[in-house]
């Protein structure tokens, strides 16, 4: 079967004063019957190349839901008088939302129930949902398309039926002033699907009210209710940039007011207790520190340092207590929970006992406790679920994730240093089975992000299992652009320093050659959205590395995007890429992005995945590359494109369904080792 060969219909974009022609340029017409027609070509290709796999895509998907505990429930937590948490039955995609007063011996109260909601659609996510002071109404927000657009729903608690009411188009966060009828929440652009407006709805007379409009396109709103339940907060935020607001719970048509204005590369995040705030900020501390102040005096120039900056632990969270203060560290690239008195000088760290792991704090409602509820897995630990007494020092482990057949004994985790050509240590996180033979024809699989300060932590998957059953070694590029290594790590990963993000991917993929770990027939790609960028830039750049890689909904066609504010979240991307209009940013990003740089040369086996709703990247970014790759590439390798029709940049929804694509991206690269 041959594959599909996209249509030319030349197109001349203009940016900087440059012009570059792009001939599938059209693809971004998403109400055109040619565009539809061409993605269902490419998902009938990808179908027929990978026919041969088809059994194996059958095994892998049983395989891994089979590991999965079906009637399973998360650990409750208790607030306002009830116990929370959710519940999934047999052969059931999604959760249960429920609650139990004050006893988990009580009886069971349904809040939402996925799978009956969801009947009728191709795709169904639920976000957050909020439930008034009194307990009596719930709103809950959900999404139908995939494209994070959310409608709230309304629910009488009492008689169990929905309110004739529903509010479209939210970010999916909402919050209940204490007079159990007035809503807040923030509204979307319908076509920028930014998050610009905060409303208020009185569910009593069925009346919005504007309260507020962000002109700034670099920013989105939200809004939420605070963990003491006096205040509602607004937020307000760049990608570099906070500023909060609030009113009080009590005061649902009072005016908010301004904790600290925005200023430029600000960022805090602000906790209220009594009668302070709780303000981590990396204001003069680049690595953040922690502040307090009072709610009548707020503004930085009141602002207390209660922990200081430090150039080698980036300050993540903190957590406060009436006692204590938690506060979640990365040193070297490893989260550290730290206890700190809050009434004298005594301290202390959590010992995980692992040399690769990730933790996190979970969720803590209140105060006045001496237990902390935090998180913890590894490559090689199942996620489990702790309360630690911060007073006695106690560990109780709640829940570990039930992995069916999984001996985590089986298996090994390591972290290894690779040496960029500018001297920087970049780690890599890496696991697979002891059983496992080292060695250059050991199959690897390295995955790569690198964008945000976002970190791809060492955490466990019971879908990976299947890869390192079969002899793989599964590792992570902990690259710049990320935080993991503190702050500066993340900032020489951006704008104009974008590149090192590819090049310290490059380096890791070299390193662990060099070291015998596998070889360029064995070495595998993978990275999902700006990952999908470092995939796209770095087989520009390095093509003869890999056997094959496997980019997930990748941002490619980086100008051309940058350059069009009608695209959802472009505008607010400006403090990341930078925008292209300027002659020094526009020159840079030619030199990477990566539908850009395609040109006559031998490419690795691709397999490139996409959703037709996608928010984050639009379809036909990755339809646009494979099309320019499929002209211009001279090998006979595998090029595979799947459109996801139904779904948007998380994939497919339900907690087994998403494993078919998991199952297709495994059978790639198994295909490709025979």
């Amino acid at each position: 079967m041959q594959p599909p060969i996209a249509q030319k219909k030349t197109a001349t974009l203009q940016t900087a004063g440059h012009s570059r022609v792009d001939p599938y340029f059209w693809l971004n017409e998403r109400d055109n019957p040619e565009v539809k027609a061409y993605l269902e070509a490419e998902n009938e290709y990808t179908a027929a190349m990978m026919a041969d796999t088809k059994e194996l895509q059958n095994q892998l998907f049983e395989e891994i839901i089979s590991r999965i505990k079906q009637d399973d429930q998360t650990v409750p937590y208790f607030r306002n008088g009830y116990f929370y948490y959710r519940r999934y039955e047999k052969g059931a995609e999604y959760p249960i939302f429920c609650r139990k007063k004050q006893s988990m011996e009580a009886d069971e109260e349904i809040l939402i129930n996925g799978n009956e909601l969801s009947q009728g659609y191709d795709y169904f996510h639920v976000g957050n949902f909020e439930i008034t002071p009194d307990n009596k109404t719930l709103a809950y927000c959900v999404d139908y398309v995939g494209r994070r657009s959310y409608t709230i729903f309304f629910k009488d608690l009492e008689t169990g039926k929905l309110i004739n009411a529903t509010i479209e188009g939210t970010n999916g966060y909402a919050a209940w002033a204490n007079d159990n009828k007035t809503l807040f929440y923030c509204q979307k652009d319908p076509e920028t699907l930014r998050s610009e407006t905060l409303m208020s709805y009185c569910l009593e007379t069925n009346k919005t009210k504007h309260l507020y409009t962000e002109d700034d396109e670099t920013f989105d709103l939200m809004v939420y209710r605070s963990k003491s339940d006096k205040m509602i907060f607004m937020l307000m935020f760049s990608n570099t940039s906070t500023e909060y607001r609030y009113i009080s719970t009590d005061e649902p048509d009072g005016s908010f007011r301004t904790i600290q204005e925005r200023e430029k590369n600000m960022e805090y995040q602000v906790i209220d207790h009594h009668d302070k705030f709780y303000i981590v900020t990396n204001y003069q501390a680049k690595n953040f520190r922690l502040m307090e102040t009072s709610v009548k005096n707020t503004g930085k120039e009141y602002w207390k340092e209660l922990v200081p900056h430090r150039e080698d632990i980036l300050l993540e969270d903190v957590e406060i207590f009436n006692d204590f203060f938690v506060l979640s560290e990365r040193k070297q690239g490893l989260v550290q929970l730290r206890i700190k008195s809050r009434h004298n000088n005594d301290e202390h760290y959590l010992n995980f006992g692992e040399e690769v792991y990730t933790a996190e704090i979970s969720i803590n409602p209140s105060f006045d406790t001496h237990l902390l509820r935090f998180s913890y897995c590894s490559m090689t630990t199942p996620l489990s679920i702790f309360d630690y007494n911060m007073q006695t020092r106690e560990k109780v482990l709640l829940k570990q994730q039930e992995v069916l057949d999984y001996h985590p004994e089986d298996y090994v985790t390591r972290r290894l240093y690779a040496k960029s050509p500018d001297g920087m240590e970049i780690p890599i996180s890496l696991v697979y089975k002891k059983s496992t033979r080292v060695n250059a024809h050991t199959p690897l699989l390295l995955y790569g992000y690198g964008a945000y300060g976002y970190n791809m932590d060492p955490d466990f998957s019971t879908s990976r299992i299947s890869l390192l059953n079969r002899g793989f070694i599964y590792a992570i590029a902990h690259v710049r652009g990320s935080q993991y290594l503190g702050r500066e790590w993340y900032e020489n990963g951006k704008m104009l320093n974008k590149r090192n993000t590819f090049t310290d991917y490059i380096t890791c993929a070299e390193h662990l050659i060099k070291q015998g770990y596998t070889d360029t027939e064995h070495l595998f790609g993978m990275g999902a959205s700006a990952g999908g960028l470092l995939i796209g830039a770095v087989i520009n750049m390095r093509p003869d590395l890999f056997k094959g890689v496997i980019a997930g909904v990748p941002f490619v066609d980086v100008i051309t995007t940058m350059n069009d504010k009608s695209i959802p979240l472009t505008v607010g991307e400006f403090e990341e890429w930078g925008n292209p209009e300027d002659e020094a940013y526009y020159q840079y990003m030619m030199s990477y992005s990566p539908y850009d740089n395609v040109k006559a040369q031998d490419y690795p086996n691709m397999l490139v995945t996409t959703g037709f709703h996608d928010s984050q990247v639009q379809y036909w970014e990755p339809a646009k590359w494979v099309a320019k790759l499929r002209d211009l590439k001279t090998d006979h390798h595998l090029l595979l494109l799947y459109t996801n029709m139904d779904a948007g940049h998380g994939g497919a929804s339900g907690r087994f369904e998403s494993y078919k694509e998991t199952a297709l991206e495994y059978a790639f690269l198994l295909k490709l080792l025979q």
